[in-house]
């Protein structure tokens, strides 16, 4: 489309103003995209934390530091003169819907899926039970989990769950200090995993190996963990004919099956920790009175369904599985913001194609609420790899794009348009944002003391360091 055909709201001599809500890996790629596509595009990126990149930062192992190379292209954009960053900045306390709303043509959220799913069973909230997010944030220096305490000292350690994340949790409670003390895993959580008792880290999954979710690249580094022995029950890998066909189909499940099976395969050699994969199990109960001791399970059995999904359904055979320490890992959710419509059921904000949808279901051509649009797990549910955020993104940044050219997104207050008119909203409102440089300027100074100990970097990791030392505003 040339210039010559834009509505007058699109080739104005004012540029197409875009708040995006969540500077995590979803909202850098549709700022990417925005940028990429015009150059009459301005783009305020706004956290709640201090610090960009999101699950980058606290969701990424400390051992995977490869992954977290992606983070050059996202300073890519924060190095764009159309580009602002607004950590520090909490929806719902310093800025509302509607403040950015009246501020911005188009408002895209791309906030996540923060909220742990819970198992719903008996003993679920006796000490020693926590959520894998809880445990990740902590040891990722996450601020608001810097002080949480586990019981470290467990020697059995049960892990619910059969994802990434589940073995991200495995691995790191599987490996030994000096292992660790290469990463830039937080300070406070390498001091006190030093400690840990950890002996058997026991991973379960309701379903059989055909169905687990992890990747094939994080199932293998269990095999080769320098500290701990793998034990897989050759038993437990047996499968059904529907998993076996559903094997056959995907190159990444069947190479998960052939991992485990030569698992199976292999002796323990006298490590100090012992990491087993179990199959086919449903916790019912956690056991215990003041701290859980045991998981109690069921054994399955795998039944296809007519929609082709298959389901695990309770054998009536138990078995109590030792344990002082439990993490869940069974998924995520999302949370209701105030001011836009959500599915409770899926934990999203109802859209098409990224453009948020009033009617509360999702998959329905609801009237859209003009301007206001969503991306990566928030629209779409917590699934897939950071790269899967990509496509994802840009899909919301084309929706985005196509009504403003539309002549969709037009304002009434062009005032509000206007490039200072946010940041004194936010100052009226007490307000203490940290914008990109503050940011580079705290980036410096991690790798800088990284360096100086022999690892990536060494974070920090308390609101007061984050907040009230590093300086800059968006001046």
């Amino acid at each position: 489309m040339s210039s010559e055909q834009l509505p007058a709201e699109a080739t104005s001599s004012k540029p197409l103003r875009v708040a995006v809500v969540g500077a995590g890996p979803a909202g850098f790629y549709a700022t990417e995209a925005l940028l990429k596509a015009r150059e009459d595009v301005s783009v305020d990126l706004f956290d709640r934390l201090p610090t960009p990149y999101g699950l980058v930062r606290f969701g990424v192992a400390p051992d995977h530091q490869k992954i977290k190379s992606v983070t050059r292209l996202y300073e890519r954009a924060l190095n764009d003169s159309r580009t602002r960053l607004f950590g520090n900045v909490e929806l719902g306390r310093d800025v509302t819907h509607d403040d950015l709303q009246r501020h911005y043509h188009a408002v895209l959220y791309a906030v996540g899926s923060a909220n742990d799913r819970r198992l719903g069973l008996p003993g679920e909230d006796l000490a020693g039970s926590h959520s894998a997010t809880e445990f990740v944030a902590w040891y990722n220096g996450h601020p608001d989990y810097c002080d949480a305490t586990f019981p470290l000292d467990a020697t059995d350690v049960v892990v619910i769950g059969m994802g990434n994340v589940a073995i991200d949790v495995t691995r790191i409670l599987a490996k030994g200090h000096q292992e660790l003390a290469v990463t830039d895993m937080a300070d406070h959580a390498l001091e006190e995993l030093k400690g840990s008792a950890a002996l058997r880290i026991t991973m379960i999954g309701r379903r059989g190996p055909a169905e687990a979710k992890f990747t094939t690249k994080e199932l293998r580094e269990l095999g080769e963990l320098l500290n701990a022995d793998i034990e897989v029950a050759a038993e437990e890998l047996e499968l059904t004919p529907e998993s076996a066909a559903a094997a056959a189909a995907d190159a990444t499940t069947a190479k998960n099956v052939e991992v485990l099976n030569a698992f199976a395969q292999q002796q323990p050699s006298g490590k100090p920790r012992t990491v087993a994969l179990r199959f086919l199990l449903s916790p019912v109960e956690l056991l215990g009175s003041d701290r859980v001791t045991a998981v109690k399970v069921e054994r399955n059995e795998l039944v296809a369904t007519d929609d082709g999904y298959i389901r695990a359904v309770g054998s009536g055979e138990f078995e109590t599985i030792p344990a002082q320490l439990v993490f869940r890992s069974v998924g995520y959710r999302g949370s209701a913001l105030g001011g836009l419509p959500f599915d409770e059921r899926r934990g999203v904000i109802p859209n098409v194609d990224g453009r948020v949808v009033g009617d509360g279901v999702v998959g329905e051509q609801g009237q859209p609420l003009a301007g206001t649009y969503v991306a990566g797990w928030i629209k779409r549910g917590p699934s897939g790899v950071i790269g899967t955020n990509k496509a994802d993104a840009m899909q919301s940044a084309t929706a985005l794009l196509e009504d403003f050219d539309a002549g969709r997104l037009a304002k009434s207050d062009r005032s509000a348009l206007e490039l200072p008119a946010i940041d004194e909203l936010l100052a009226s409102r007490g307000a203490r944002p940290l914008n990109a440089e503050a940011w580079f300027a705290l980036d410096q100074e991690e790798l800088a003391a990284g360096v100086a100990q022999g690892r990536p970097r060494v974070k920090r990791v308390r609101w007061a360091e984050l907040v009230d030392e590093p300086s800059g505003g968006n001046d």
